[in-house]
């Protein structure tokens, strides 16, 4: 049987994959390394990767349903992924 797949749910769970794999290859690099140094620095960079597949897949969740839900709402989510983002920024 067929089954009907959406677009933008298949863009976001290929960017979760993609994230999850470059996390799965840092901790590989992490042990390759084997230096704390090197590995806080490898850390620090997913710091910045995180955060933008967030938006990213956030983003494409809202264009496949912009059509269906109030400026009001959009509103609402920007203020909470702002939230996020701004509780997870390093000092």
């Amino acid at each position: 049987m067929f089954t009907f797949l959406e677009k933008a749910v298949v863009g976001m769970a290929l960017l979760r994959l993609l994230s999850g794999g470059i996390e799965v290859f840092a901790a590989f690099l992490m042990i390759r390394f084997n230096a704390v140094e090197k590995a806080i620095m490898i850390n620090s960079s997913l710091a910045l990767i995180g955060p933008l597949i967030l938006i990213l897949t956030t983003s494409i969740g809202i264009y496949s349903i912009a059509d269906r839900i109030s400026f009001g709402k959009f509103i609402w989510i920007f203020m909470g992924v702002g939230c996020i983002l701004y509780g997870v920024k390093g000092n």
